[in-house]
């Protein structure tokens, strides 16, 4: 059974920053992708980043783009999100997801529990 345990969560101010992590445990991940969604009340799920196996590719959605970034250790199975320069905007439950597709077409097999992340204004 794949399991997830989320962290990094809370509330900061805007223009502040937050670091999530995700360690995920209960299956080979060789190969996998790894990444973050974002879901908001009465929205649909966003894709926000997402990187492959080696590290070297890389994905962002383009409301992102130069503020996040994410990095992952293989060898904690732990995929990491970066946020900085967080605005109101960002402010959502975040889900972690590990799937088998590359970055630029990530799909979320796998999914944590979420975690919530408030940006005050």
């Amino acid at each position: 059974q794949v399991q997830f345990v989320e962290s990094g969560g809370g509330l900061v101010q805007a223009g502040g920053s937050l670091r999530l992590s995700c360690a995920a445990s209960g299956r080979d991940f060789r190969a996998y992708a790894m990444g973050w969604f974002r879901q908001t009340p009465g929205k649909e799920r966003e894709f926000v980043a997402a990187i492959s196996w080696s590290g070297h590719n890389k994905y962002f959605g383009d409301s992102v783009k130069g503020r996040f970034t994410i990095s992952r250790d293989n060898a904690q199975n732990t995929v990491y999100l970066q946020m900085n320069s967080l605005t109101p905007e960002d402010t959502a439950v975040y889900y972690c997801a590990i799937g088998s597709r590359p970055p630029r077409l990530f799909i979320g097999e796998y999914w944590g529990k979420g975690t919530l992340v408030t940006v005050s204004s």
